[in-house]
């Protein structure tokens, strides 16, 4: 600790151009921080300081030396930062772009926000590939490989599609034994409210990357019309695992084509890399780690 001390003394110092002005600072006298500074050139086995009578300037030496000392004062206070807010509450407000997955969200931000109250979320839905640092974002979640090197991430679990239909539809229709049998089945689509693209669905029937022709019967940029019309027997929907397991469970609607959609989504929580993680980013990050895909995103 002493030499750490005698490095700070020396950056009040050099910055001051001023042995009395730091001493002052640090509650001692000037004699005593130039006795400091000399032992720390000592140990160096160099000058850092030129004195005279009326003033105090750096040797070259002496300006190398302090770059070095400033970035350790920074590195410092960052770890005692660090380790100061491991142990606050989180609050403050807290911006966060989400996917436009409702039903999958909602459950976990609610509990998010029992469990910190102080916490103020500021909740932006979006099927938009937002710029986290120039909009920002404190944190966002979203699917697909990190592909920007400004931000840290964090895998929060995977998803895919089913292709599911009521029984009642499969009885009225048959049931699809081939992805090229979704030719002659009424299918509801999904378009992206943000691009207007259809969202394609990932059905590995045929080498080369072919797509499987589909026959729309209704195309929505809204996943819970199309799972409830699919409830009601209108078609087969190709939905994410989370947001028709509960109809699954209940026998409502029946899975298809399971060998055939095996690609895998990956949701990830992303934050800001230049800047210091505060406690109730952390929180969020580690919340949604815990409780957005618990099972791992997979339907039995």
């Amino acid at each position: 600790m002493d030499s750490f001390a005698g490095l700070s003394l020396f950056v009040l110092v050099a910055e001051a151009r001023s042995f009395a002005a730091a001493a002052r600072q640090r509650g001692i006298t000037p004699s005593a921080a130039s006795k400091t500074i000399a032992r720390l050139e000592e140990r160096l086995g160099t000058r850092l300081l030129n004195r005279n009578t009326r003033s105090v300037s750096l040797t070259a030496e002496g300006e190398q030396f302090l770059e070095r000392c400033r970035r350790i004062m920074l590195e410092v206070t960052a770890a005692e930062r660090e380790l100061t807010d491991a142990h606050a509450a989180p609050s403050g407000r807290l911006k966060v772009s989400l996917p436009l997955a409702s039903g999958l969200m909602l459950p976990v931000l609610s509990a998010f926000a029992h469990r910190f109250p102080a916490v103020e979320l500021d909740l932006h839905f979006s099927d938009r590939l937002v710029d986290v640092i120039e909009e920002g974002f404190d944190a966002v979640v979203r699917t697909g490989s990190p592909a920007d090197s400004r931000l840290h991430g964090r895998n929060l679990g995977s998803t895919r599609l089913r292709c599911v239909g009521a029984p009642a539809y499969f009885a009225r229709r048959g049931t699809p034994q081939h992805p090229d049998d979704l030719g002659s089945h009424a299918c509801l689509l999904h378009r992206f409210p943000g691009t207007g693209l259809i969202e394609r669905w990932p059905l590995t029937a045929h080498e080369g990357g072919q797509e499987t022709r589909l026959a729309p019967a209704m195309t929505a940029n809204h996943l819970e019309t199309i799972l409830h019309m699919a409830i009601d027997g209108h078609g087969i929907a190709c939905l994410p695992d989370f947001a028709v397991r509960d109809a699954l469970d209940r026998g409502v609607l029946v899975s298809v084509l399971d060998p055939w959609s095996t690609e895998q989504s990956i949701f990830w929580a992303l934050w800001p890399s230049h800047r210091h993680q505060q406690p109730r980013v952390r929180a969020f990050v580690d919340f949604m780690a815990e409780h957005l895909l618990p099972r791992g995103g997979q339907c039995n």
